[in-house]
């Protein structure tokens, strides 16, 4: 028999392995300072584009009062309990019921932490007999939760109509045999390429096959839709998703998350959903700071529109540049170059020690071999020269990993990795 640990010593994983080489710079890097459209990294200071405070929330002086306040008043710990036993309070009864007005739901329940909350709710919906149809590029706590139900799951193609109905009709012959139902689980808005769901026209599918919809709407809260409720409402098909979910962690810039839908699901969801029943509830800090947040997203437009204002002239200062910016229709701004895992290296170390820009980088194997993608997040908080800085900075890189010169750089990393560039 082996040591459990064998496998750890002798497979790092595919990001582990790197870890010498990447961790403390490209990977778990330490930006310091308030959260803002300018932050500290390595002692200097950078525009930040990978900070998820859409409408820059985070350090607004009425949000900061209320945090700080609220945390005098309750401490870290209260409410010390499970909610089912001890850790319920009327305050998260009056959370819950402003977030479903909110997204124009009969009712709301309020998860500890996002991540958890999307598994936990997937494992509760289903059952052994019943069938789970899902976007192939959903996000890991959508994939997370398929993986704990013990029955037939299909993946159709991303946000790919034709392969959306072949699946349904191959899950339709699995529930018919078992007797179950089906669950279709989407994303409002998919986090790394910033395209919306295609929510309507999957809702459409509805009058074909008989299956709930699940949509996970956290890029999508707080900037999509008139009132900022989301893809739903962005695109007119609010009614037809059967389950919302929505996290604090992006536009309300705090901890915590949210399911919404019929009162009668709802109730279930609150006596099933074994992640909350059995952790501590969510604190009261939390809470009313997230009151706060909501109270501000419905009463202040101008975040939003600031947003909007600034979203539009980066995405569109990059394409007028000529940059790929592939299909995003939200907030999130990916910038697709071509380049070797070792050029992308290089080329962020200059856009960061030499330009002063620092956005998230992902390469092979999130996406495929010859591609870096440069993911964006505008927020309210930047500002038009933080957008102009980062334009002139985004065309100097361009060039040099046209004419070679990240290539050059590059080439002792390259050997040492075994790569060919």
């Amino acid at each position: 028999m082996r040591d459990l640990f064998d496998k750890i010593y002798k497979d790092k994983g595919p990001l582990g392995k790197w870890a010498e080489q990447a961790e403390g710079y490209f990977v778990f890097p330490k930006l310091e300072g308030p959260i803002s459209n300018r932050m500290l990294f390595n002692g200097k200071s950078v525009v930040t584009w990978s900070i998820n405070d859409y409408l820059g929330l985070a350090n607004h002086p009425e949000v900061r009062k209320v945090d700080a306040e609220a945390g005098a008043k309750w401490g870290s710990a209260y409410p010390m309990g499970a909610r089912m036993m001890s850790g319920h309070t009327e305050l998260h009864e009056q959370l819950q019921r402003e977030l479903a007005a909110f997204v124009s739901k009969e009712a709301a329940y309020l998860l500890n932490f996002g991540y958890q909350g999307m598994v936990s709710t997937i494992d509760a919906l289903v059952s052994k007999d019943d069938v789970i149809v899902y976007d192939v590029d959903a996000h890991a706590c959508i994939i997370d939760g398929v993986r704990l139900h013990l029955g037939q799951r299909f993946t159709y193609k991303h946000n790919d109509m034709e392969s959306i109905e072949k699946n349904l009709q191959r899950a339709t012959k699995v529930a018919e045999k078992t007797g179950g139902g089906i669950l279709l689980i989407s994303e409002g808005v998919f986090g790394m390429r910033g395209e919306q769901g295609r929510l309507r026209e999957i809702i459409a599918l509805k009058k074909k096959y008989n299956f709930r919809f699940f949509v996970d709407d956290a890029h999508g809260f707080g900037t999509l839709g008139k009132t900022g409720a989301g893809a739903g409402e962005e695109q007119g098909v609010q009614d037809g998703i059967d389950v919302y979910f929505a996290t604090f962690a992006k536009s309300l810039a705090s901890t915590g998350a949210f399911i919404a839908g019929d009162e009668e699901i709802m109730n279930y969801l609150k006596y099933n959903l074994r992640s909350q029943m059995f952790a501590k509830s969510l604190q009261m800090q939390l809470v009313e700071g997230a009151l706060k947040r909501l109270d501000m997203i419905r009463t202040m437009p101008e975040l939003k529109e600031k947003l909007w204002e600034n979203v539009d002239a980066l995405q569109g200062g990059l394409r007028k540049r000529g940059f790929d910016l592939g299909t995003t229709q939200s907030c999130v701004t990916p910038v697709y170059l071509k380049g070797s895992i070792p050029e992308a290296m290089a080329l962020v170390k200059d856009l960061r020690e030499n330009h002063g820009i620092f956005c998230s980088i992902v390469v092979y194997p999130v996406i495929p071999k010859g591609l870096i993608l440069l993911r964006m997040i505008p927020t309210a908080s930047h500002t038009m020269e933080d957008i102009e800085e980062t334009l002139v900075a985004f065309s100097a890189i361009r060039e040099r990993l046209e004419n070679g010169t990240y290539k050059r750089l590059s080439a002792a990393v390259a050997e040492a990795m075994g790569e060919k560039i």
